[in-house]
């Protein structure tokens, strides 16, 4: 799965471009995913007192779903980590983000004005587009393209840039690259590295609580060889197929 964020202010152009981005890239045959950065504290998707869902909220309970006939929409009572909300899109081909600034992930900056840019520049930043894309042909040697009225140059350069999700490990219980997945980010978006070159990319990933647990070599091969010992006995397996499992800790014993 790849996925990359639109950072800028509002009214810079930045849903519109999402917008043409996500139907551009469906066109393209993708399958495509969104998430949305909402900053205001007070946003509850069903804050409506009284509502069925509101009153299994008030009564506590930390998940609701609302299954009806058109959409299913789940309801956590937390904000989640990036990495667990990202979990959720797995089979997609791209999930494009907008406004996620907390997650290594390319970034498209929009703005109005050249001094909106700045504060908000990231260093995994590969294109600006939005209003100011209207006015400059680049910044920081980064190129500037709009998405009004054509938005194939864009989306040409997204499908160069944005690579598979990086792991996003905690600091310190990784660096096999040589830094953190920042700056492997980075190395990747300049050409100087290439996302192959991800040493906590091995093919095991273990997530405890949504977080992402570093092993050694050592202890993810045994778990690659035991764990595909037992499932290709299983009726189902396909050779090169992803294998998922989750296991929940009993509360027993």
């Amino acid at each position: 799965m790849k996925a990359f964020s639109l950072v800028g202010y509002s009214d810079s152009g930045k849903t519109k471009t999402v917008e043409l981005v996500i139907q551009e890239l469906v066109k393209r045959g993708y399958t495509v995913g969104s998430v949305k950065e909402i900053h205001n504290e007070a946003f509850a998707i069903d804050g409506r007192l009284g509502s069925d869902t509101n009153r299994h909220r008030q009564a506590g309970a930390k998940l609701v779903t609302a299954r009806g006939l058109q959409e299913t929409d789940f309801m956590y009572q937390e904000k989640l980590d990036m990495r667990k909300v990202l979990s959720l899109y797995d089979g997609f081909d791209y999930v494009v983000c907008e406004g996620v600034r907390d997650y290594p992930l390319p970034t498209i900056m929009t703005a109005s004005t050249v001094e909106d840019l700045e504060p908000k520049w990231s260093e995994l930043t590969f294109c600006v587009s939005g209003r100011i894309a209207d006015a400059i042909e680049a910044y920081r040697g980064v190129p500037a393209i709009s998405a009004i009225p054509d938005v194939t140059p864009l989306v040409d350069l997204i499908e160069e840039k944005v690579f598979d999700l990086l792991p996003n490990a905690e600091p310190g219980h990784c660096g096999r690259c040589g830094g953190d997945c920042w700056q492997m980010g980075k190395r990747i978006l300049s050409g100087e590295a290439k996302r192959e070159d991800c040493g906590g990319n091995r093919g095991v990933e273990l997530l405890i609580g949504g977080k992402l647990v570093d092993m050694q070599p050592f202890v993810e091969n045994i778990l690659r060889s035991t764990m595909l010992g037992f499932v290709k006995e299983l009726k189902g397996y396909e050779e090169g197929a992803e294998i998922s499992m989750r296991i929940r800790s009993s509360s027993e014993g």
